[in-house]
């Protein structure tokens, strides 16, 4: 069975087990491929990539919202009444 790779560094799950933030450090801040039996078991990511990652996800679902809301009929409000 063949599996994508989605990193460009790998390492095993023994060396994980052995220094994991060798393992960390290994990818220079983007994400390690830990592979188990030569297939692709996870990926290690560095918190800052995580964090990038997720910022990203937030913002496509803000945007998906936003398209979604484009067409809906806008509501006058008056804070004083809130």
């Amino acid at each position: 069975m063949v599996h994508t790779i989605l990193a460009d560094v790998t390492t095993s799950v023994s060396e994980l087990k052995k220094n994991p933030m060798a393992v960390v450090s290994l990818g220079e801040g983007f994400p390690v491929a830990v592979l188990n039996r030569n297939q692709p078991a996870f990926y290690c990511v560095p918190a800052e990539a995580y964090e990038a990652l997720m910022d990203k996800l937030e913002d496509l679902e803000l945007a998906a919202l936003v398209l979604e809301r484009k067409s809906q009929e806008e509501l006058e409000v008056n804070l004083d009444e809130l």
